[in-house]
C-alpha cells in the first residue's frame, strides 16, 4: 500500500523561503500572497496566519536579506579592524548581488529589520575594540551601509543591460567627444572596463573595492586623529 509523502508544515520560514525564491527568479514585483501560496501549494488565506499582509511579507524578506548577511560574515578571520570590516562589506555585497531585489527593498524600509541590529552590533563591536569612539562608529555605519546598498542598487536599474549597451561609446562617438569633451574622450579611450550593470563601461566590483579602500583609509585617519596618535 502506497503512502503519501509527508509535506512540511507551513511556517513563517517556509513562507519567506518561497518568497525569496520568487523574488530571485522573477523579481520583487512577482512576490504576492497568491503567488507564494501557489508555490507552497496551499490556500492564500493560510499565509495570513504567518504574515498578516503583503507589507509584512516584504518586511520579512528584508529581515531575511540582513540575516543572510549575518550568515555570510560569520566566522570571518581578520588580522585588523580594517581587514574585518573590508571582508564584511565584500560578503554583504555578495549577498546583495545574489539577491538583486534586496538593496532596493532594504532602502525602502521605514523601520530597521531586526536582523540589521545584529549586523550593526557586530560592526560596532569590531570598531570599539579598535579604538573607535561612538560618534565615529555611528558615522562608519552610515558610510558603509550607503556604500554597500548604493553600489548594489545601481547595478539593477531597469533595463540596465540595454542602457549599458546603448551608452558604450563607439569610434564615431569618441571622435565627437574628442572635439567637445577632450578630457572625457581621453579617459574613455584609455580606461577600459568590463561592461557591468548601469554604469556603462565600469567594472563595478573593482570600483566598489577601490572606493571601499578610500573610505577605510579615511576612517583610519579619523581613528588615529581622535586617539591623538
Amino acid at each position: 500500500m502506497s503512502t503519501q509523502p509527508v509535506r512540511e508544515a507551513l511556517s513563517l520560514d517556509r513562507v519567506v523561503r518561497a518568497a525569496v525564491a520568487i523574488a530571485d527568479q522573477d523579481g520583487l514585483g512577482a512576490v504576492t500572497m497568491r503567488r507564494v501560496a501557489t508555490d507552497l501549494q496551499c490556500e492564500a488565506m493560510s499565509l495570513y496566519h504567518h504574515v498578516p499582509s503583503k507589507d509584512a511579507l516584504l518586511a520579512a524578506l528584508a529581515d531575511e536579506a540582513t540575516r543572510r548577511v549575518i550568515d555570510a560574515t560569520a566566522g570571518l578571520d581578520a588580522d585588523s579592524w580594517r581587514d574585518a570590516v573590508r571582508r564584511r562589506c565584500l560578503a554583504a555585497r555578495d549577498v546583495m548581488l545574489r539577491h538583486p531585489w534586496a538593496p532596493g527593498l532594504l532602502a525602502a524600509q521605514t523601520t530597521t529589520p531586526p536582523s540589521a541590529w545584529r549586523v550593526f552590533e557586530q560592526l560596532v563591536g569590531t570598531l570599539h575594540d579598535a579604538g573607535f569612539d561612538d560618534d565615529l562608529a555611528h558615522r562608519t555605519i552610515h558610510a558603509l551601509g550607503s556604500m554597500v546598498l548604493g553600489f548594489s542598487t545601481e547595478l539593477f536599474e531597469p533595463d540596465a543591460t540595454d542602457a549599458a549597451a546603448s551608452t558604450m561609446p563607439d569610434a564615431d562617438a569618441l571622435a565627437v567627444m574628442a572635439e567637445h569633451m577632450p578630457h572625457l574622450a581621453r579617459m574613455a579611450a584609455s580606461v577600459v572596463h568590463e561592461v557591468d550593470g548601469a554604469l556603462s563601461v565600469c567594472d563595478t566590483q573593482a570600483e566598489f573595492e577601490f572606493t571601499l579602500g578610500l573610505v577605510l583609509d579615511g576612517l583610519e585617519r579619523q581613528r588615529l586623529a581622535r586617539a591623538g596618535a
